[in-house]
């Protein structure tokens, strides 16, 4: 299972078989004294190099009461009801706990997931998106905002900045001197 660095928008779900009271012990890393993991049985489990559990979710499926499996997948996933008809049988009949990870706990770091057991993969989907629409914005500051006919905006100065920057410097001694004999002569 490849795993690419521009991967976005996939959910992997797998069954974890495994009994409720071992969960949190696979769920949770261990860690050392400096707080590094040096275990952590969910990562071994999926044969993954990077995973970060914030994009990661284990629960028992009994927890989604009446909204089941698949009512969770479309309504709290995003996957698209037409891509589950084909799984929806095989995933309404699951029991016990299962795992979802989507693309953000990979952080674009391109890996092969080699699962095992206690993990048992089910599938993966893809979040279905937002449909688009383009519709023109109405509004009276951006129509009001907008050049009419065939205003165009001046055009650059031509002139080069280093000539302008010339003329300044020899202006300004000239400026100077009439500057001090205009005083000279008023007093």
């Amino acid at each position: 299972m490849l795993i690419s660095a521009s991967e976005r928008g996939l959910v992997r779900l797998f069954a974890v078989d495994l009994p409720s009271e071992q969960i949190p012990a696979f769920c949770e890393p261990i860690y050392d004294e400096d707080g590094a993991v040096i275990r952590w049985p969910l990562i071994e489990a999926l044969g993954a190099t990077y995973l970060d559990q914030d994009f990661v979710e284990i629960f028992d499926i009994d927890d989604l009461e009446d909204l089941g499996l698949t009512g969770y997948m479309t309504d709290g996933l995003g996957i698209a009801e037409a891509d589950l008809v084909e799984d929806g049988a095989r995933l309404s009949a699951q029991t016990g706990w299962v795992m979802v990870i989507v693309s953000s706990a990979f952080k674009e770091t391109e890996q092969a997931l080699n699962p095992h057991k206690p993990l048992r993969w089910l599938g993966t989907y893809k979040e279905e998106g937002a449909p688009v629409h383009f519709e023109p914005l109405v509004s009276n500051a951006a129509s009001e905002s907008a050049p009419e006919g065939d205003k165009t905006p001046p055009p650059p100065n031509p002139r080069n900045p280093y000539v302008t920057v010339m003329a300044a410097l020899v202006a300004l001694p000239i400026l100077a001197v009439l500057i001090g004999a205009l005083a000279m002569w008023m007093f």
